[in-house]
């Protein structure tokens, strides 16, 4: 079983990266991607109990860019994680998430929800490592009584559209991509299914994006399908994964829901190790 897509709570996942592997070998999970978002303070310590739970660990992160307004989620494999452009851009990006939930918060308290910021971005501030989001604002309007679930917490107030909704601003899926390269690494589209906007695949490969990524937890039978037969058109790689987050309203209940088949993760190392 092969999870290339999953999260801890150096981003938005509910279980330390520890646990994460835990659950994952008790799936017998054979190999793991941590994938938190903008950020890879969780990697060092998957890695090491991935070690000793005899999984094969895989460098991974998910990271956002902005592409005519709207989030497209670029997934990187296997590069070096003391890239040092690498770890300057993921510093950006994490400044850019603690704005957001700051300017939300502040949306918030306009609308007569008050929420305590600084408690709310507290883990980011003891650990700049970590990746502050949205999820983090979600589950303290549930704590604060405001709403009764994460999902109702996006559905009233944070959410595109809705009234605490902050665009967010931040570079291109190009310079992303590049970013990847740039430490050695592939680059997958994450979840095409929920951007919703397949006519930009063909650009983004243009610009050298490496893969789909057609396996996930939101993608059924059909978008498998469709994702598949896109990349092989353009010639790209194919990655899966169930995006665990360990919130049961965010996710699959598991890691190791959703495996990408062994021959195209033998693909995907195959490329990684082409000159």
């Amino acid at each position: 079983m092969i999870d290339l897509h999953t999260h801890t709570t150096a981003s938005d996942g509910r279980c330390s990266p520890a646990a994460l592997v835990a659950r994952a070998a008790a799936r017998r999970v054979d190999v793991l991607a941590v994938t938190d978002h903008d950020t890879l303070a969780g990697c060092d310590e998957a890695e090491a109990a991935c070690a000793a739970a005899g999984i094969r660990f895989v460098n991974g992160i998910e990271m956002t860019a902005v592409c005519d307004r709207a989030d497209v989620h670029v997934l990187g494999y296997f590069f070096d994680r003391a890239s040092p452009a690498l770890i300057g851009f993921l510093d950006e990006q994490r400044r850019r998430r603690v704005e957001r939930v700051r300017e939300m918060i502040a949306q918030l308290a306009r609308h007569g929800v008050a929420l305590d910021a600084g408690a709310i971005l507290e883990p980011a501030m003891h650990d700049a490592r970590r990746s502050a989001g949205r999820p983090w604002i979600a589950r303290a309007l549930v704590e604060g009584g405001y709403v009764a679930t994460t999902d109702e917490a996006f559905d009233r107030w944070l959410a595109r559209g809705r009234p605490a909704y902050v665009p967010r601003t931040g570079v291109g899926a190009a310079a992303v991509i590049a970013r990847v390269h740039e430490a050695g690494g592939i680059a997958s589209l994450a979840h095409p299914a929920l951007i919703a906007r397949d006519e930009w695949i063909e650009a983004f490969a243009a610009d050298g994006l490496d893969a789909i990524e057609v396996y996930h937890s939101e993608h059924d039978e059909a978008a498998s399908q469709r994702y598949l037969a896109m990349a092989r058109r353009l010639g790209l790689a194919v990655t899966g994964g169930s995006d665990f987050h360990g919130d049961p309203s965010h996710g699959p209940a598991e890691p190791g829901a959703v495996s990408l088949p062994a021959e195209d993760f033998e693909d995907l190392v195959a490329r990684n190790s082409r000159p």
